[in-house]
């Protein structure tokens, strides 16, 4: 799970919090457990995980941005005005200041 935390109004800063080893681990624990059948599931489930874990903070937050975005309803252009107040919007805890970098955070971090 990913989580996105330090947006405010006086906070400017966003810290990236992950839980990823922990569910890698419980994945690697039931494929040493797992049948034959179940293998291959389980298999493709850690490589998912550990590509995820793999990502940087900047490429996280990117990936939330878009998330909130696309969950707010917003289909235009991400590099727009109408973008960052959608952010707010879908945000309202957000300084103009840190929609505007975050926003360009996930421009220079496209999909």
């Amino acid at each position: 799970m990913t989580g996105i935390t330090g947006l405010s109004k006086k906070n400017t800063f966003v810290l990236t919090v992950r839980d990823t080893d922990v569910i890698a681990a419980a994945l690697r624990q039931a494929l040493a457990d797992a049948s034959p059948e179940e293998r291959p599931g389980l298999e493709r489930a850690v490589a998912l995980v550990e590509s995820t874990a793999a990502a940087d903070e900047p490429r996280l937050r990117a990936g939330w941005v878009r998330s909130r975005l696309t969950a707010a309803g917003f289909t235009g252009d991400l590099a727009s005005v109408e973008a960052v107040r959608a952010l707010r919007q879908a945000e309202p805890g957000l300084s103009l200041l840190a929609a505007v970098r975050l926003q360009k955070e996930a421009v220079a971090h496209p999909e």
